[in-house]
């Protein structure tokens, strides 16, 4: 099979031919027809992530048909269309998975990065860790809603019952996470990098009330915040932007250093939390939003021997939406 190859010696991925792998007990083998290029991804390659599995095949996003399975598996037949996202195996057994927080397992495995992941033909996923994919949303379309959509949503979640939520950093995550919210009769406002016209306009086309520079100031006090740009000074001037009590979400999985700031800004119950990983009932009670509110998905296609290019403008801030890799 096809794949792309990230070795550990260079940000470049290397095309190469790989052997099929083959299913274990448990184990979903998976026609890959789509794969979303995340920015998790680009964080692995570009050393931002310093545990990958090497060599691994990056890509957690997923989208294919079962080619066949191996012992045990249930819930899913050859020819059924399934996800595969981040999170692709937990213990079960520490104190974390006993909890129902197996987003916080002690020895989880990661799709992409400690197994390998979508940038290839075929892949191999654990099928407890799979979902069936709402039909309405083609290959291209649903391949987003597993890391974009799902954190995305997780990251919603952490903000609680707020009302007036900012999005900072207008991409894949973001521009799901906004149709999520404004479905749940939430007002949403959108901040983009200082001057992007183009995201701005994407952003009030998909309801948001308000779209300006990550620089400006809102028109009114927000009651939460939700950061998906990788960019720590993002996180003092949010927490200028929440009211009383207001609450950020640091929504990736790596950001740079915040910067220090005063302690006023924090003062009134305001309060900083990130997001890690997900859960099945994240990916479960997302699903069913999806099918039940069609959603907008923007993408950029490319084919799968330019994942580097995917991640180079990706990187570069040039997309609008999500990248996503086709096989065919």
């Amino acid at each position: 099979m096809r794949a792309m190859l990230f070795d550990g010696t260079s940000p470049l991925l290397r095309e190469t031919e790989q052997p099929d792998p083959v299913p274990k007990a448990g184990e979903l083998l998976i026609d890959v027809h789509a794969c979303g290029v995340c920015r998790t991804d680009l964080h692995v390659v570009d050393g931002d992530l310093t545990e990958p599995k090497r060599p691994v095949i990056p890509g957690h996003e997923i989208v294919g048909t079962v080619a066949a399975s191996g012992a045990g598996v249930t819930g899913f037949a050859p020819g059924d269309r399934v996800g595969v996202p981040w999170l692709g195996h937990t213990c079960g057994h520490c104190r974390f998975c006993l909890a129902g927080r197996e987003n916080l397992c002690d020895a989880p495995a990661f799709t992409g990065y400690t197994r390998d992941g979508g940038y290839a033909q075929r892949v191999v996923a654990d099928a407890h860790y799979c979902f069936h994919l709402p039909r309405q949303y083609s290959d291209v379309q649903a391949a987003p809603l597993l890391c974009a959509g799902l954190i995305g949503y997780r990251t919603l979640v952490l903000a609680g019952d707020a009302q007036r939520i900012g999005i900072y950093g207008f991409g894949a995550a973001a521009h799901i996470v906004a149709q999520v919210a404004r479905h749940q009769g939430r007002t949403v406002y959108a901040f983009t990098r200082p001057g992007d016209q183009d995201a701005q306009r994407f952003a009030r086309r998909l309801g948001a009330v308000w779209a300006g520079g990550s620089d400006e100031t809102p028109p009114e006090p927000l009651d939460a915040a939700l950061l998906f740009a990788p960019v720590g000074a993002l996180v003092p001037a949010a927490l200028r932007a929440v009211t009383k009590g207001g609450t950020v979400v640091c929504g990736g999985i790596h950001m740079s250093d915040i910067p220090t700031f005063p302690y006023a800004w924090l003062w009134e119950e305001r309060r900083i939390v990130s997001v890690a990983n997900l859960t099945r009932d994240d990916g479960a009670t997302f699903m069913a939003i999806a099918a039940r509110h069609t959603l907008e998905i923007e993408t950029t296609v490319y084919p799968l021997a330019r994942a580097n290019d995917a991640l180079a403008d990706l990187r570069a801030g040039r997309l609008t939406g999500a990248a996503v890799l086709t096989m065919r």
